[in-house]
């Protein structure tokens, strides 16, 4: 190869893109190559130029590491001792690479300006810790290294601190590659840099070299990042979604889900590797001058057999997990109540000599479980690190199933497992809500237990749920309650967001189910479902567990209750006096009358207006104009006229003037104003923001038969959208179909709308089949 670095790009291209019958390098072989190929490179080029004695080219970064992916940058470092023509050879090896086109980190140092910018400069530091020779004066390259490597160990004391918290900054504004639909695989919690800063501990001698799961982990990172590369055309750290399937394809895994389960397996095992790295490293600083003096840190008992040392939970020197069931679990409930971290070297002692619990399980082990289970936010990371070291699984052998298991839909931001721990967490605030705060607790631990199987996760669950309760140890009837909740975690807010909630029918059907679950314990199975739906949505993301549906799973609940009391439910609602008055004043002369209530969260907006096939689309297309999210719909007539109750809530800043809403209302029906270009218009203004290019998921209808109230529910999953209510309830009056009433929720960018259709008569396939066509062309 000449000196020219166009020829380093045409070889690199080759390696890219090998032709037609040429075989396709794999991404550690891809890897290999270029930095093979770029070491040969610069090596000629240091020949040709002369740069022999008294002068070294070291690489750092990526192709110091040896992990060059596609399209890194190349860091170089011209070391010289000395020498007068430095600035020809520097001028000479930089300016091909440039002129090509090359990403180029470059720096020219003597060795004392290396040492001394490694002492100023943490990143530099890091940096000079991997690098390697590759071509001049290999004499010099050592030197420089042992020297770096030498200031960097007896200096590590006064620049850890500034170490651990670049990390953790980094890990808070870039976040888990874990739990990122669109992962950043090198900067994010468990990403490369975790493992470079693993690698820097342990070059100060304080943690050893990552071994085992993490070079696991490294290898899948490295090669879903080269992919990524390749895929991109240029350097890349973040995977978009639209990217995963192809990747996967790539890598030969199934599907882009299991490909993120496999990412978030190997982040997962970084992270705690970096987390307890950084523990174990604090403690083994070297100690000096007054530190060395000071006496160590006293052991304080913190329960039987578990103490606190030097900020950590650790085991009393007594302590034998062998002869105590329930050892592990009361160090994981003490780490949780003091929001001190398990020590790793507890942690692994734990999983190499602690035996499985017998079946049932001791009581002291339940109550362990559940003063863990208890701590709220605490045991979140107390049950990772359990989690990480094998003695979660051992716990709870059902838990491999859903395990970095990754969500079907856009709503999840967690994996199922750490949902499953994140609702724990939250239904610890419910726990005085309900008679058995420990039946909410284990419930809501294993409410997605049977994800991951392939059937109905529901009653998959339920059959786990019992497995897990009577290993537990809990009573028969507590089995058959816990089993229950399971089952039916789903059925009220199932009910609540597509069921007409002032029919009788829905409520006693609800209400027949509970009883039937546990004969005799349906008001305890109520509550316990509802405070279950509260701390699913909350533990699900952002927004799911919205004033609307808290106010809509409250209703029902109440009714519930009261109907499993013996009392009687309330009667449907009739038009108020305020109402009337407006059904009247609307009827004189035939114009829209608007009353907004902002008095409790979401607002109320009643809107009456002449009965006409339109009205719907209309009164929903001006809503969305304002801003105004639909949660629901009550669609009544009245003295041929329709009377429209909305609750809904501003997507952004107050609630809007009743008057104006009036106002766009009556242009709207008189033809005056071009309702369906102004809600373009806005879309296009207020659109989310779609950085990734994702596609939006196709929507999807579902049908739903009631035989209790015999309703017939359409139900529409699809991307929100603004006026998306409007156009659908155009599409139904387009083919004819009237509404009863219609139910909306958003989950982050997605919608689940249901919509009761008031039919003479139950459509047959093809009327169904010309129905969700309309509906599917209006959400799309």
């Amino acid at each position: 190869m000449s000196g020219d670095a166009g020829d380093l790009v045409r070889a690199k291209a080759v390696l890219l893109e090998p032709g037609p019958g040429k075989r396709r390098l794999g991404p550690e072989a891809l890897r290999a190559a270029l930095v093979d190929l770029h070491d040969f490179w610069l090596s000629s080029r240091s020949a040709t130029i002369g740069l022999t004695d008294r002068a070294a080219l070291v690489a750092v970064g990526a192709l110091g590491r040896r992990e060059l992916a596609p399209f890194s940058d190349l860091d170089l470092v011209l070391l010289h001792d000395g020498r007068k023509d430095v600035d020809r050879l520097a001028e000479q090896l930089w300016y091909p690479l440039w002129d090509s086109g090359v990403g180029l980190d470059h720096s020219v140092r003597t060795p004392g300006q290396a040492v001394q910018v490694a002492a100023t400069d943490l990143r530099a530091a890091v940096g000079l810790l991997e690098a390697r020779h590759i071509a001049g004066d290999a004499a010099l390259s050592s030197k420089v290294g042992a020297a770096v490597r030498q200031a960097w160990r007896a200096g590590i004391r006064g620049r850890f601190d500034e170490l651990a918290d670049t990390a953790r900054a980094r890990w808070a504004k870039v976040g888990d590659v874990a739990h990122r639909v669109e992962p950043d695989l090198k900067n994010g919690h468990g990403g490369l840099r975790d493992i470079q800063l693993i690698d820097a501990l342990a070059a100060a001698q304080l943690v050893d070299r990552p071994a085992g799961e993490v070079l696991e982990a490294r290898k899948l990172l490295l090669d879903v990042r080269t992919e990524l590369h390749r895929i991109a055309g240029r350097a890349r750290d973040v995977m978009r979604a639209q990217d995963a399937d192809e990747i996967a394809a790539q890598l030969e895994i199934a599907d882009r889900f299991e490909l993120a389960r496999a990412l978030s397996g190997a982040a997962r095992a970084v992270a705690f590797a970096a987390e307890t790295g950084l523990r174990s490293a604090r403690s083994a600083l070297p100690r000096r001058g007054l530190a060395a003096l000071r006496r160590p840190p006293v052991r304080r008992p913190l329960d039987t057999g578990v103490v606190e040392h030097a900020g950590e939970v650790t085991l009393a020197r007594d302590a034998d997990a062998a002869r105590d069931p329930g050892l592990v679990l009361r160090v994981a409930a003490s780490a949780a109540r003091t929001g001190m971290p398990v020590a790793a070297g507890t942690l692994h002692r734990l999983a190499d000599t602690a035996p499985e619990l017998r079946e049932p399980w001791p009581r002291t082990a339940l109550a362990e479980l559940l003063s863990l289970l208890g701590t709220g936010r605490a045991m979140v990371d107390v049950v990772e690190a359990l989690d990480r070291t094998g003695l979660w699984g051992r716990l709870f052998p059902e838990w491999g199933a859903v395990r970095d298991l990754p969500p079907r839909d856009r709503a999840h931001v967690w994996t199922v497992d750490r949902h499953l721990v994140e609702a724990c967490a939250q239904s610890a605030r419910l726990t005085t809500r309900v008679a058995r705060p420990d039946l909410l607790l284990v419930a809501t631990l294993l409410h997605d237990i049977g994800k991951g199987r392939g059937e109905d996760h529901s009653v998959v669950g339920e059959s786990l749920a019992q497995q897990v309760g009577r290993r537990l140890g809990f009573t028969e009837p507590d089995v058959a309650v816990l089993a229950a909740v399971v089952r039916h975690h789903l059925l009220l807010p199932h009910t609540a967001t597509r069921r007409d909630l002032d029919d009788p029918a829905t409520v006693s059907r609800v209400a027949e189910t509970l009883d039937a679950a546990v004969p005799g314990n349906g008001a305890l199975l109520l509550d316990l479902l509802g405070a279950l739906a509260e701390a699913d949505s909350l533990a699900t993301g952002p927004g799911v567990w919205s004033p609307w549906k808290r106010a809509l799973i409250g209703d029902l609940v109440l009714r519930c209750r009261a109907l499993l009391a013996g009392e009687a439910l309330p009667a449907p609602a009739t038009p108020t006096a305020a109402e009337q008055e407006m059904v009247t004043e609307s009827s004189a002369d035939g114009r829209p009358r608007v009353r907004l209530d902002g008095s409790a969260e979401p607002a109320t907006v009643v809107v009456v207006l002449p009965d006409r096939p339109d009205a719907l689309a209309a009164a929903t297309g001006v809503l969305a104009l304002h801003s105004l999210e639909v949660h629901a719909a009550e669609l009544r007539t009245v003295e041929k006229t329709a009377v429209f109750t909305f609750t809904a809530s501003p997507r952004f800043g107050g609630l809007p003037d009743a008057a104006l809403l009036r106002s766009d209302l009556v242009r709207v029906l008189d033809g005056s104003f071009a309702l369906a270009e102004a809600l373009a218009r806005k879309e296009r203004d207020y659109a989310p923001m779609n950085p990734g290019g994702e596609p939006p998921a196709p929507p999807r209808v579902l049908w739903f038969d009631d035989e209790a109230t015999g309703a017939l529910v359409l139900e529409l999953r699809g991307t929100d959208r603004i006026g998306l209510l409007h156009r659908v309830a155009g599409a139904f009056e387009d083919v004819g179909v009237g509404l009863r009433w219609a139910r909306a929720a958003t989950l982050g960018a997605s919608v689940v709308d249901s919509f009761c259709l008031d039919c003479a008569r139950d459509p047959d396939p093809a009327e169904r089949r010309r129905i969700a066509e309309a509906v599917l062309a209006a959400a799309g």
